[in-house]
């Protein structure tokens, strides 16, 4: 017990760090949309895009890897296994930045953004630097140090955001009022690009302050211990890399797939835009998934049918609460819209699909578990691959014809595929016995109610608001009303 006390105490700490980040980043997207026009921010998109795929690349699965070989009965000697594993990405990761930076002109047409060569070599040194960096944290995270893991991660994204801060909103302003101040360092035409210098020093700072954890350890390096691990660490490369390209590659592919190449940047910028309003459930699917983990693995401890109605309730009330969180944006879109600039509300549209898309993409995480429980974790690099190659196959089916609104509807299909497979492999293979007629009477009920406010829409906030406000606590009524035993836990 007491080791699980611990491992939640962790997982909050760990927790909070990742959800907090998510939410203050989230936050710079108003200035963004604000600053910029729609092909400037289509640019960002396009490239954070990118960048999230080579993190991936450049860090190969080897976190997972370090953990495995550190509590490895062959290997034990820990700090060996750490320092091959951080010389291994250092190395990759300086012949990737001296790639980039050869090729950085014609990358840069390629992406793009002609004649910006320094976005992407910059972008191409912060993303090195956290992969290098993604080993110390991992060794952090193996000596049960959350705090101090926790602190660099929110002080790296504090300085981030200040750095954006201090070259979009307060040098413009000095250099109005006295500009002899900053006019050795600051060039106020270079607009996005500070952004993305923002990021590099923050990366770069970040590796200074893990310095100690570089000393940490004696190096050594082993080749036959690299190549273990490279042949452990293959297979959740793959999965990392279908993991986050169904989440990108919708925005990689656009421009290479729109019928109107001429405005595809602000198509991007504006569908990008936009899907930040959805990462509302995005945060509660992440926050859920930290604490998820740990949960089924002590679950798996219990009586057999104790930890199957444990794993139902969990799946139904994710799904509840998930719906809520639908409910709660999309009846007050009204508000949030103003999260993004005017000028992008007319991709509005793509909201409620993305939305009801990462919600079935956390049920697929829910239904995750029989594979992770039964050591069967190859399961999840098919379902990956799968819906990758179902959002690659929507993509181009559908962007030509629909644009944007392609990519969202792709996402849909790409989750929604993922999950009913995986239920059903599931259910063969581990049965748990999901309450799906409460579940899909809770969905129908949720879509029928945001249908109902469309429908009964009067373009009078002064009376949309308020029925909507009743629609959602009808909702809430009839699953408490429903649900006895979890009002009788809410009420305790």
């Amino acid at each position: 017990m007491a080791g699980i006390k611990s491992l939640m105490k962790d997982t909050a700490i760990y927790g909070v760090s990742s959800i907090v980040g998510r939410f203050l980043n989230w936050c710079l997207v108003p200035m963004y949309t604000h600053l910029f026009a729609k092909s400037e921010f289509g640019v960002v998109t396009y490239i954070y895009s990118i960048t999230a795929l080579l993190l991936i690349i450049l860090t190969y699965g080897m976190e997972t890897g370090y953990f495995r070989f550190t509590n490895h009965e062959k290997w034990n000697n820990p700090g060996m296994v750490y320092t091959t594993s951080l010389i291994s990405i250092f190395t990759t990761s300086i012949v990737f930045i001296i790639g980039v930076a050869l090729f950085a002109t014609p990358i840069s047409n390629t992406l793009e953004c002609p004649g910006h060569a320094d976005y992407i070599v910059l972008m191409a040194a912060a993303v090195a630097l956290d992969a290098v960096t993604a080993i110390p944290f991992a060794f952090l995270r193996y000596k049960k140090r959350p705090i101090r893991f926790a602190t660099i991660r929110l002080i790296n994204i504090g300085l981030n955001i200040g750095l954006n801060l201090f070259f979009l909103i307060l040098c413009p302003w000095i250099m109005k009022v006295s500009p002899g101040l900053i006019d050795g360092f600051y060039a106020p035409d270079y607009g996005i690009g500070y952004i993305f210098l923002s990021n590099f020093i923050a990366s770069a700072v970040t590796l200074l302050m893990l310095l100690p954890e570089f000393r940490a350890e004696k190096f050594t390096f082993n080749g036959t211990l690299l190549r273990e691990m490279l042949k452990y660490s293959f297979p959740l490369l793959i999965l990392g890399i279908a993991g986050i390209m169904n989440q990108s590659i919708d925005k990689i592919l656009y421009p290479l797939i729109t019928s109107n190449p001429e405005t595809a940047m602000a198509d991007v910028g504006v569908y990008g835009a936009n899907y930040k309003i959805a990462i509302v459930m995005v945060m509660f699917i992440q926050a859920f998934r930290f604490a998820y983990e740990p949960f089924i693995f002590a679950q798996n401890k219990e009586a057999g049918e104790d930890k199957l109605q444990a794993y139902r309730d969990a799946m139904k009330y994710f799904v509840v609460f998930g719906l809520l969180i639908f409910l709660g944006v999309m009846f007050f879109i009204d508000i949030i819209k103003y999260f993004v600039a005017p000028e992008y509300f007319v991709g509005l549209k793509v909201v409620p699909i993305i939305m009801i898309a990462e919600l079935f993409f956390g049920i697929f995480f829910n239904l995750s578990l029989w594979y992770k429980l039964t050591d069967k974790t190859i399961w999840g690099t098919w379902f990956s691959l799968l819906g990758l190659a179902v959002t690659v196959i929507l993509n181009l089916a559908l962007v030509p014809h629909f644009g944007y609104m392609g990519c969202a509807w792709a996402a849909l299909g790409c989750y929604t595929t993922m999950m009913v497979v995986s239920y059903f492999v599931g259910k063969a293979k581990y049965p748990i016995g999901y309450d799906i007629k409460t579940i899909a009477m809770y969905f129908f009920i949720a879509m029928a109610m945001y249908a109902l406010s469309l429908l009964i829409a009067t373009e009078n906030k002064l009376i949309d608001f308020p029925v909507r406000t009743i629609l959602l606590s009808a909702y809430i009524f009839i699953v408490l009303r429903r649900e006895r035993p979890f009002r009788k836990k809410i009420s305790k």
